[in-house]
């Protein structure tokens, strides 16, 4: 019955890659499992390994060898030393046992990352504004890695509050436009409908749409800040030399 489960779980989620993939929209994945990566990795454009498996060696191994860029979040306390140190580990070669897209086992050796970077999620309190992210530019810079930092609008960073992610998303923007070129991008946790809710027992209670794990964002509100942060973000990205 898990083994069912699971299989069913799995083979809806390769299928709703493959319908992203269609309209040319590859999903970016949070990598919480080490051994399924090789199965839908041509369907993945980014990666994300969450807050508790950032320490992970397991996980560190395995970035070092996905064909995506991968980012690393801070530690669910705000620490962001446990990154950085995952992020200079998965810039490494590695060795280790994974399994192949047949299901074989086997020894993978890696060359490393070159496209690791941090996400700041938050933590006991926010790290997005502007001095959380001139402190994180410069742990990178020590460590002697290049200062690339995305912002998780979520998680710390909203205090778990889906209304307060537009702010934090404005707050980012106008970072930008005040010339910070470290910020490479963004995320946020949006659904269909807003809030989320509890699995019941009886399934067929779910409301469609509504997240059944973090708090998200209903699409309208998504639509309308992802927007207002394009018209915004345009031309001064546009104006900038590389």
């Amino acid at each position: 019955m898990i083994h069912s489960a699971w299989m069913k779980g799995f083979t809806k989620r390769a299928n709703s890659c493959c319908g992203f993939a269609a309209w040319a929209c590859r999903p970016p994945p949070r990598r919480s499992n080490s051994i399924t990566p090789q199965y839908i990795g041509d369907l993945i454009c980014w990666t994300a390994i969450g807050a508790r498996t950032t320490a992970s060696q397991t996980h560190r191994e395995m970035a070092s060898g996905l064909s995506t860029p991968v980012g690393f979040k801070n530690g669910i306390d705000g620490s962001i030393d446990v990154a950085v140190n995952a992020l200079t580990s998965a810039l490494q070669p590695h060795h280790f046992l994974g399994i192949t897209a047949r299901g074989q086992s086997a020894v993978f050796h890696t060359r490393g990352n070159r496209y690791g970077h941090i996400v700041l999620r938050g933590g006991r309190k926010p790290n997005y504004d502007v001095r959380s992210v001139a402190r994180c530019e410069r742990a990178l810079m020590a460590a002697g890695l290049p200062a690339r930092i995305v912002i998780d609008c979520s998680h710390g960073n909203s205090q778990r509050d889906p209304a307060r992610q537009p702010a934090v998303l404005a707050d980012v923007v106008r970072q930008i436009g005040a010339g910070n070129r470290s910020i490479a991008g963004f995320m946020v946790e949006s659904n269909l409908a807003r809030g989320q809710q509890a699995i019941a027992d009886d399934l067929s209670r779910l409301k469609p749409g509504v997240s059944i794990t973090d708090a998200c964002l209903d699409w309208q509100a998504t639509a309308r800040m992802i927007k207002q942060a394009c018209k915004q973000l345009r031309p001064i990205l546009a104006g900038r030399k590389h």
